[in-house]
This record gives C-alpha cells, sequence and structure tokens, in this order.
C-alpha cells in the first residue's frame, strides 16, 4: 500500500483560487492529498485592520484544525510576509511547530529558498496588490540581497477581486516583467489563477516562474520526504530545483 502523504495548507477565507489549484496540482501524486483550513483574511492593504488579519492567533487556531486531520505539514498558502517582512513567516512557523507537533513552512520561505538555490538575485515581481504594500514587498526582498529588476501590479485591494483577474492580464503582466531579462519572475500571490500558466510562459519567455501558490506545494512535499520531480505539468520548479 502506498504510504498517505497528507498536506496541510492554512488558506485566507476569499480565496478560491488555492485550494482547487492546489488539489489540481497534486492530482496526479499517488496517496498524495492537499486538506485546507481557513482563516478571516478579505483586504491586502496596510491599513491596521488589514494587518491585523494575519495575527498568529488566528492562524494558529486553524493550523490545530489542520493536526486533528494528522497532516505530515502545514503550509502557510500565503503571500503576507511579503510586506509584514520575512520574519513573520519564520516566527509563524516556529509557533505552529510548537503548537501542532507538525513542521511548517509557507509561500513566501518557500520561494525565497527557491531563488536562492537558483541564484535569482534579480527577479520580476507580479501582484494584484497596491502601489505601497508592492513597494513594501520589494523594499524586503532588496533587504534580504533580492534586486527587483522589474514588477508590475493591478493596484487592488479586495481579496476576492484577485480571483477575477483574467489570465491574459496575468500574461501581459510577465511578458512585460520579462523584457528587463530577470532570472526568475514570481507571481506573487495565492489568490491569482497563475499556476497552470506556468509551463506555456516559461517556455515562451525562457525565465522560470516561480508561482506562490506552487513553491509551498514544492516544500511541502519535500518535507514530506516526496520526490517533487514525479509532479509534472507545473513548470520547470519541480523538475529542476533539488
Amino acid at each position: 500500500m502506498t504510504k498517505r502523504i497528507l498536506l496541510g495548507m492554512l488558506t485566507p477565507s476569499s480565496n478560491t483560487a488555492l485550494e482547487p489549484i492546489t488539489s489540481a496540482m497534486i492530482h496526479g501524486l499517488p496517496g498524495v492529498s492537499a486538506h485546507f483550513s481557513r482563516f478571516t483574511v478579505t483586504e491586502i492593504s496596510l491599513r491596521d485592520q488589514a494587518l491585523g488579519q494575519f495575527d498568529d492567533s488566528k492562524i494558529i487556531a486553524a493550523a490545530k484544525l489542520l493536526a486533528d486531520a494528522k497532516v505530515d505539514v502545514i503550509g502557510w498558502s500565503g503571500t503576507s510576509s511579503g510586506w509584514l517582512g520575512f520574519e513573520a513567516d519564520q516566527r509563524l512557523c516556529q509557533r505552529i511547530t510548537e503548537a501542532t507537533g507538525i513542521p511548517a513552512t509557507t509561500s513566501v520561505l518557500a520561494l525565497n529558498e527557491i531563488m536562492e538555490k537558483t541564484d535569482a538575485n534579480d527577479f520580476g515581481l507580479v501582484t494584484p496588490y497596491l502601489d505601497n504594500v508592492q513597494e513594501k514587498i520589494v523594499a524586503n526582498y532588496g533587504r534580504s540581497g533580492f534586486n527587483c529588476v522589474a514588477e508590475r501590479h493591478l493596484n487592488l485591494h479586495v481579496n476576492f477581486s484577485f480571483s477575477e483577474v483574467t489570465e491574459d492580464q496575468i500574461r501581459d503582466m510577465v511578458r512585460d516583467v520579462a523584457k528587463q531579462k530577470p532570472k526568475a519572475i514570481s507571481t506573487f500571490c495565492t489568490n491569482l489563477k497563475a499556476a497552470h500558466l506556468v509551463p506555456e510562459l516559461e517556455e515562451e519567455i525562457g525565465v522560470p516562474i516561480y508561482d506562490t501558490i506552487s513553491t509551498v506545494v514544492w516544500k511541502s512535499l519535500r518535507m514530506a520526504g516526496y520526490d517533487t520531480r514525479q509532479l509534472t505539468g507545473w513548470g520547470r520548479l519541480f523538475q529542476e530545483v533539488a
């Protein structure tokens, strides 16, 4: 019997993209399944009310529900530390493990690891976020030694609206960013329906694309001891980054 691998994913309450995409991504992997727990997130901005949505205690409560399902890994499928600071995710992972006994990771920490492994110091950034949120993300990456050579964003703040960004909008933003010849591009929002577009865009522009739904799946599988090369059709990340 194939050993089951259970991936737990923490999900923003208004996100309608990451659950179906994550499930589709792992559909062909024998014994692997994804399980989701939500907490309230409806707005992405720098307002106090919006920042308060990411209070660790609320996320820990959702993580404890995943622990009831005896998942192997708990992943925060979200990008909030992009503007809160990467240390927020490091602290969160530590607190999740302390509360549940289960190892934890996040979309952003996985992305950062991937960019370090691939020497993608000059990268491109595609998001739906507000101007000042985007500025925070770029600044945080700059402090960590990553130079954002090009970025595009849509100046949206309602989290639900991110899932309504069209495929053509995403393609156009990625193509614009690619003109500056970054070493990699990140589609940086787990409510963007971008992950399935990665193979076609990578072939077109010749640059690896690291979607933040994909990055947390990649890291979660690795933490569970699974060979990510078995996951095909979702871009170079799963075959090329060891």
